[in-house]
């Protein structure tokens, strides 16, 4: 059965930082391209950052280009996603998410989310 749980969100104060985690169980991250999504207050879900399913190529929405960075590491399978410089805009569920391409939103499988908010 695949299986993702998300954690790392919580509150934080614009400017700071914070790391969320992803755990896989029941299949490889190396068997899908792999993203992180997030819904905001009020709106859609939208696509943040996704990484392919050999791990060399990763790409960002426009929004969070240089100041996010998704990783993975295969030994724990594990998919990460660094946020720093955090914004008020930054606030809401994330979640990580296997399938589809690692450049759009499309998945297969989907975590139940880790909630981060950025307010002072």
């Amino acid at each position: 059965e695949v299986q993702l749980v998300e954690s790392g969100g919580g509150l934080v104060q614009p400017g700071g930082s914070l790391r969320l985690s992803c755990a896989a169980s029941g299949f490889l991250l190396s068997s899908y391209d792999m993203k992180w999504v997030r819904q905001p207050p009020g709106k859609d879900l939208e696509y943040v950052s996704g990484i392919n399913r050999a791990g060399g190529t990763t790409a960002y929405a426009g929004s969070v280009k240089g100041r996010f960075t998704i990783s993975r590491d295969s030994a724990k399978n594990t998919l990460y996603l660094q946020m720093n410089s955090l914004k008020p805009e930054d606030t809401g569920m994330y979640y990580c998410a296997a399938g589809g391409a690692y450049f759009d939103s499309y998945y297969v499988s989907k975590g139940q989310g880790t909630q981060v908010t950025v307010s002072s």
